[in-house]
């Protein structure tokens, strides 16, 4: 449902945008951990308006350039991309469905504190997280084209969509590559007066759709055996016997989910309870919640019971790496029915096609 503003609100549209101290680091969620399912009475149910809306012009060229990156990584394979995953892989209809990880929900879900390396991140910086452990590659520069025009991306979709929600006519504004680059969820962010009364900070970070929908824990403990099964009867078809999907003139457009081309130890994927929320939700492709609970736990257990590419983070042992990073739901580190430890035999990090 669209909420409409009151007109002193969209008189105000083309207004300057309100500055403040930008939110400390302990203000701000750790965007590593999971979030509660936001209720939707209470945030924007946003819909990103269609590709055809791009704009002209140098802020549209960007725009359709971070499209590109975004739904075709491989253009930026050996440089920041070391695997055959696309940004798409992991965030469906190029980074537009909810409850899909969405890009437009995380650009107003940024700056934000994450444990993971232990700072506050602009947008282009969790970008760069992105390409470091799920592209298992290496993060393309904050103030470079590629990131800018990923950013450009995913505020275009967020800023469009929530100018429909909230009945604002208008293309959406043009902002600068450093304004871009850090990411919606500050009070200094150069948004539509209108806006930043009907949407302040606090609740940008909120957006429903956002991430994915948490599980539940299964009525059983997840089990790899049982997901083997699982994903011979339900996921083999796309992705292959080995797990390595399938090629389309030298594209992956059915990716590979273990082995030396598939995310990192590192990846947020390889969480088995972050895999089978993706995998309920958005699995198998075209027909969402087809699995029950129990089996999109279990096959995520199973995929992420294979090896993978190291953690780039990994220094030599990877017990210390467990004990450090790995304390999740995750094998990094284990041994399962007495075979070798995960991650002692891992595959390289930011391999080159020559290598």
């Amino acid at each position: 449902m669209k909420r409409k503003l009151p007109a002193a609100l969209i008189t105000a549209f083309n207004a300057a945008a309100i500055t403040a101290t930008p939110l400390a680091a302990q203000e701000i969620l750790d965007r590593q951990e999971p979030l509660p399912p936001p209720i939707e009475e209470m945030h924007p149910v946003i819909v990103p308006r269609p590709l055809e809306r791009i704009p002209t012009g140098e802020f549209g060229d960007k725009v359709r350039l971070g499209y590109r990156l975004f739904v075709n990584s491989q253009l930026l394979r050996d440089r920041y991309v070391g695997n055959d995953l696309s940004c798409v892989n992991c965030h469906m209809d190029a980074g537009r469905r909810a409850n899909s990880a969405p890009l437009w929900a995380a650009y107003f879900a940024y700056p934000a504190y994450r444990k993971k390396n232990d700072k506050v991140n602009s947008f282009a910086e969790r970008l760069q997280g992105c390409f470091t452990y799920s592209t298992n590659g290496e993060g393309p520069p904050v103030g470079g084209a590629e990131a800018i025009a990923l950013s450009a991306y995913a505020y275009w979709l967020g800023m469009g969509g929530l100018m429909d929600f909230y009945e604002l006519d208008g293309s959406v504004p043009a902002i600068s590559d450093e304004e871009l680059v850090k990411g919606g969820r500050r009070e200094d962010f150069p948004m539509p007066v209108a806006l930043k009364k009907a949407l302040p900070v606090d609740k940008r970070a909120a957006l429903a759709g956002r991430g994915y929908p948490p599980l539940q824990n299964p009525p059983e403990a997840y089990s790899p055996e049982r997901g083997q099964q699982v994903y011979v009867e339900h996921c083999l078809l796309c992705h292959g016997a080995d797990g390595q999907g399938f090629a389309s003139a030298g594209v992956h457009t059915l990716p590979p989910l273990w082995g030396p081309q598939s995310y990192n130890w590192g990846a947020g994927m390889h969480r088995i309870n972050t895999a089978a929320s993706f995998i309920y939700e958005n699995m198998p492709l075209g027909k969402s919640i087809q699995l029950t609970q129990q089996q999109a736990w279990d096959v995520a257990a199973y995929i992420n019971s294979r090896e993978r590419p190291q953690d780039p983070r990994f220094l030599g042992d990877v017990e210390k790496l467990r004990k450090k990073y790995h304390h999740h739901q995750c094998y990094y580190g284990q041994s399962l029915d007495g075979g070798e430890i995960l991650g002692s035999e891992a595959f390289a990090d930011f391999p080159r096609r020559g290598d």
